[in-house]
């Protein structure tokens, strides 16, 4: 059984298409996504359609949380800054009807049986919601999350730090980010999950995708330039 493993979208459907397209050979059985679907590239209906049509398993991650909390008519306390709060309420103010509520029904963590294996899916870790566990994360913490868990593999997304590790008996799954990676290097993020009585098998994978088709949206919703330079770059943040 192959499964894709997905997180950080973050809004880019061109880089989600295009994994979607990367993986479809695969005949993928589930879609796991692990967060952050929303915020940044202007494309949140088409995210969240793809991913209704998909019958993705979902949570929400810390921007999903900020677009909720506008939903339900709530301030925003951060981010303070108007470059980035325009992100978040363009978001907001796009989703169409049935969308907000596929978003607004989101819950921050899911525990899936597959086959013999339970598969917890969370956006930070098991016991943060916002932990960044990543690539160089000490084995001492893997450790620790493992005797906190029952589950035979957990997903985790938002540092944007692809990996796969091992410890106490638990895989640790880490997909990196399907659009928005800060490793350079642009190309979207995803991993496969392979699953076959009770056998355990990951891979990590990337794949490119139409950055410029971003960048013109990003222009046509007249928003913020810096963030057509951090498509661009695959960074977090430009100068």
């Amino acid at each position: 059984m192959n499964i894709l493993v997905i997180s950080d979208i973050h809004g880019n459907y061109p880089a989600l298409a295009a994994v979607s397209q990367t993986v479809a050979p695969l005949n993928c059985a589930y879609v796991l996504n692990c967060g952050d679907s929303l915020v940044y590239a202007p494309f949140p209906n088409e995210t969240i359609a793809w991913l209704r049509h998909h019958r993705a398993f979902s949570i929400r991650g810390n921007t999903d949380d900020r677009v909720i909390k506008l939903l339900k008519g709530n301030p925003l306390k951060k981010p303070t800054k108007p470059e980035k709060r325009i992100m978040y309420t363009s978001t907001a103010a796009a989703l169409t009807t049935k969308n907000r509520k596929y978003l607004l029904e989101l819950k921050k963590k899911k525990i899936l049986r597959l086959g013999q294996v339970f598969v917890g899916l969370y956006h930070g870790s098991p016991v943060d919601h916002e932990e960044f566990l990543a690539a160089d994360t000490p084995d001492k913490r893997f450790k620790e999350l493992a005797r906190k868990t029952s589950c035979g593999v957990i997903l985790t997304g938002h540092s944007h730090s692809p990996y796969h590790r091992q410890a106490g008996g638990v895989h640790f799954i880490n997909p990196g980010s399907v659009g928005r990676m800060m490793d350079g290097q642009p190309d979207a993020s995803f991993a496969i999950l392979q699953l076959d009585n009770g056998r355990i098998e990951v891979s990590l994978h990337r794949c490119p995708y139409d950055v410029e088709s971003v960048v013109r949206a990003l222009n046509q919703h007249q928003l913020p330039a810096m963030y057509a330079e951090m498509f661009r770059t695959g960074t977090k943040r430009v100068a």
